[in-house]
């Protein structure tokens, strides 16, 4: 004889209800709206404003690629380069003897870093034009021998002035950068029987490059900007090569937003080459290197084109 039990559930048999889900709400930023419209609204105004002014647009395009602004511009780009390069030789030679042992050295290179980031670089441009009113003319033995009225030219008058005081700046960017280099580097250096300009060449610099290589990217675009002031000189960069253009053609205004077209042009190539350094010389600190622009651009069409097949 088969007995059928009746088997019933308990209260103790049944699964627990699990937790209600949290249903996030995103909090609103209303500010961000507003001061994106009044951001948009100014924008459209400021262009509008350019937009009904008596300017002759059309009369930029005609002059961009002209022979006399292309002259101007590798000059530019050329005073750029030469004074950059003899701002970091210098800067580099003055940051050493700052950090020099020798108070005599050290005190040459802080009072060499006290004249020339105190005064303008206007000033120190004219002041090197000028300077035949004390050295009448410049007498190296038989090796040269002129007056100096002769000697000084635009060209080296804008290196010497530009050159000289960017040798200042760099000087305090590189004393930076070789601080930030831990000690005990310098010491197991000096262990394995290496000399100081051997240590500083092979260990210190490179690994201070990290620290340099950004400020002085801006230190090179700000010296290619800083080159318009040179036209005080009579030196037919781009900025003088536009006015001079605009007075002969009777668009002065016009020329100086195509000069202005012109610089930020080669800033924005500038800052392109910057960020590529910086990556360069980030290899050593970073685990993992910031992606390229052109690998961002390839990881957002590999995105979007997932997207769309997996929606079809």
């Amino acid at each position: 004889m088969t007995v059928d039990i009746d088997k019933t559930t308990g209260p103790e048999d049944t699964p627990p209800a699990g937790p209600e889900a949290i249903k996030a709400i995103p909090v609103r930023h209303y500010g961000r709206y507003v001061s994106a419209v009044a951001a948009i609204a100014i924008l459209v105004a400021v262009v509008y404003a350019f937009s009904q002014g008596k300017i002759n647009w059309g009369v930029i395009p005609d002059y961009f690629f002209d022979d006399r602004i292309v002259t101007g511009v590798l000059k530019t780009l050329l005073l750029t380069v030469l004074a950059m390069a003899i701002g970091i030789v210098g800067g580099i030679m003055l940051a050493v003897m700052r950090l020099s042992r020798n108070p005599v050295t050290s005190s040459i290179a802080w009072f060499y870093i006290w004249f020339f980031r105190g005064t303008p670089v206007l000033v120190q441009l004219v002041v090197w034009f000028n300077l035949g009113l004390v050295f009448e003319y410049i007498n190296l033995g038989p090796i040269y021998k002129d007056y100096w009225s002769s000697f000084m030219t635009p060209l080296l008058t804008a290196l010497l002035g530009l050159g000289l005081n960017e040798a200042a700046y760099m000087a305090e960017i590189c004393r930076a950068g070789l601080l930030s280099v831990d000690e005990g580097q310098t010491e197991a250096s000096h262990a394995l029987g290496m000399s100081h300009s051997k240590t500083l060449r092979r260990v210190v610099i490179p690994q201070a490059m990290r620290v340099i290589v950004p400020p002085t990217g801006n230190e090179v675009i700000n010296m290619l900007k800083t080159t318009s002031l040179v036209s005080v000189i009579q030196y037919s960069e781009l900025f003088r090569v536009a006015q001079d253009i605009g007075q002969t053609s009777g668009a002065p205004a016009e020329m100086l937003f195509l000069a202005a077209a012109w610089y930020l042009l080669l800033t924005s190539v500038f800052s392109v080459g910057q960020y590529y350094l910086e990556r360069y010389y980030a290899r050593g600190s970073s685990r993992s290197l910031p992606a390229t622009p052109f690998q961002k651009i390839k990881a957002n069409m590999l995105s979007l084109s997932r997207s769309r097949g997996g929606v079809a």
